[in-house]
């Protein structure tokens, strides 16, 4: 459960007459639609030629899904002021899921705290439209996860008769759904990488200018993903995404040996609204600036007390914090600390504080939102779910793993390309009806400080990220990382740069800490990691006041410094 930014079932088996014909797009008003692909065609082709065999199997398939996804990426890398890396390549990837039993119990059921041992993968498929090699490829893979669905399966009901079973483990394996039809135009882009080859020699050159600064990489990202889908329940789509991404990441080290770094990116889906070199340089002068102060900035000792979140570092706090431990799967899994597993209906935070996930949202304000998509990865329909309601736990993310009271999916079944897919966040964004301007917020901190007799208190002004533990053998803890952190004094002294802390803490204790927010709602976009792998991300909230949180020293290296001094040769043909 790594929050990081890019650098942590009553049914019967299907029968034949079930199987799906050839359906009619649905009307869909914001995604216009076109023509399906041949490639829908042939994965259909395969479906029902495969489907009336396997249903009739023992033990019987009841779901069939297949997916192809065509990634297109480009990249360009460089440090220092020189090229390191420039490619673009297409590839495309086959994976099929087979599910045997039935609904209420498959061969995804956890016996014994154990992980589910079937994992479909990603098979590399054949770039090439080319009908007999696909359906040759699909016949292979389908075949293969049938056997191993079986396997599993017999494993499962021989450990189900001997173990004792949790209350929310009689709920459904999966969900039943109605079936998706959307066929959404080819997502692609035009690109030249000559002009970002240069761009970032220029952007990396920039970072000579400082002592401080002892590596450089800019990495630039373009990348268009197409996803075709069809189902034995007759869900047939196809829709695409692309997203573009600039990353600039420095690093240093301080006297001790601390090991420092600055990270910042831009995220962009239109390439006219990417950012100017004014913009650019803009960031790095601030990183730089920031990094040489960290080099500088003496270390913060273990500290309890007020806190003041910015909206980036607040929005980590709830994405880890809140966040995964409201994933449906979580409170079905015995292994799991289950937090919130009793708690709907219950206050579990301040009644300013509302919480949802809208991965229908593509852009907040004029930042772009990286957690959005039309379908989720079960291809369910994504939507806009209230998580918290003043206060009050009200739902939790849903895949189509089920729960007794949570019987369907509401679009958060998630998962890196190969993956099985499980509820995660998408678009996590926190709301406050006890806003006040930033200017009032500081100045309730200080107050703070003071009525408790402190000599300062401790501003989070940018974070790296954050990770969480959720299992039941781990202590219910957080960590959150973050990398500009400010001591502000009681008496009015100016603002000090610390370095060295990790924000640690528990949920439910931390969650009735906050005392107020700011009026204004800063994006945290990034790549979390965890049991489906790594995914799109984003998180938004306002500025936070915290009566009290805890920070821990961050592990750090001892080695020193460079020895020597930097060279002062200037690479061939790049601009200082």
């Amino acid at each position: 459960m790594i929050f990081i930014s890019s650098f942590l079932i009553a049914a019967l088996a299907v029968s034949v007459e079930a199987m799906p014909r050839t359906p009619v797009p649905g009307k869909d008003p914001q995604t216009p639609q076109t023509a399906p692909s041949p490639l829908l065609a042939e994965m259909t082709a395969e479906l029902n030629r495969n489907m009336p065999i396997l249903s009739k199997a023992t033990p019987p398939a009841y779901f069939i899904n297949y997916t192809l996804t065509q990634a297109h990426r480009a990249s360009v890398m460089g440090s220092n002021g020189a090229l390191l890396d420039s490619s673009d390549n297409v590839q495309r990837f086959l994976e099929v899921q087979v599910r045997v039993g039935d609904y209420n119990l498959d061969d995804t059921h956890k016996t014994g705290g154990a992980q589910v041992a079937i994992q479909p993968g990603a098979t590399a498929a054949p770039l090439e439209d080319d009908p007999a090699v696909l359906r040759r490829a699909i016949w292979l893979e389908t075949d293969r996860q049938y056997r191993a669905a079986a396997e599993e399966l017999v494993r499962i009901q021989t450990n189900k008769e001997v173990e004792a079973q949790s209350s929310e483990s009689t709920a459904p394996d999966f969900s039943h759904e109605k079936p998706q039809v959307s066929y959404a135009p080819e997502a692609n882009y035009q690109l030249d990488r000559k002009p970002w080859e240069q761009k970032v020699r220029d952007y990396t050159a920039y970072f000579r200018q400082s002592d401080a600064v002892i590596n450089s990489i800019v990495t630039f990202t373009a990348q268009a993903d197409n996803q075709y889908q069809v189902s034995s329940e007759g869900t047939q789509l196809q829709f695409g995404e692309v997203r573009f991404r600039l990353e600039l990441y420095i690093t240093g080290k301080a006297p001790d040996g601390m090991d420092l770094n600055r990270y910042y990116n831009f995220d962009w889906v239109d390439s006219k609204d990417q950012p100017t070199n004014e913009a650019v340089f803009a960031a790095e002068k601030t990183m730089t600036a920031e990094l040489e102060g960290l080099v500088k900035a003496p270390i913060v000792e273990p500290f309890a007390g007020p806190a003041l979140l910015t909206g980036r570092a607040a929005a980590v706090f709830f994405h880890e914090v809140f966040g995964h431990r409201d994933e449906g799967f979580r409170q079905k899994d015995v292994n799991e600390g289950q937090t919130f597993a009793h708690k709907v209906g219950e206050p579990i935070m301040p009644d300013f504080i509302s919480i949802v996930d809208d991965p229908t949202l593509k852009r907040l304000n004029k930042d772009v939102l990286l957690g959005t998509y039309p379908f989720d990865d079960e291809g369910i329909p994504s939507r806009r779910v209230l998580l918290v309601d003043k206060g009050v736990l009200k739902d939790f993310e849903m895949s189509r793993q089920a729960l007794k009271e949570f019987p369907v999916s509401n679009g958060h079944g998630r998962r890196q390309l190969g993956a099985q897919p499980v509820s995660r966040q998408g678009n996590l964004i926190v709301e406050s009806s006890r806003k006040v301007s930033n200017a009032e917020l500081r100045r309730m901190f200080i107050e703070e400080i003071k009525r408790q007799g402190k000599t300062f208190g401790l501003m989070f002004d940018d974070i790296a990220g954050g990770f969480t533990f959720t299992g039941r053998a781990q202590p219910q803890a957080f960590q959150v990382e973050p990398l500009v952190v400010f001591k502000v004094y009681a008496d009015g002294r100016p603002d000090e740069m610390v370095r060295g802390v990790d924000i640690v803490g528990t949920p439910l204790l931390s969650l009735t800490k906050i005392m107020a927010t700011g009026d204004t709602t800063e994006v945290f976009n990034g790549y979390c990691g965890a049991e489906s792998g790594s995914i799109p991300v984003a998180a938004a909230a306002p500025s936070m006041l915290v009566s009290e949180l805890e920070v821990s020293k961050k592990e750090s290296s001892t080695d020193r410094p460079p020895t020597l001094p930097k060279p002062t040769v200037v690479p061939q043909g790049v601009k200082q």
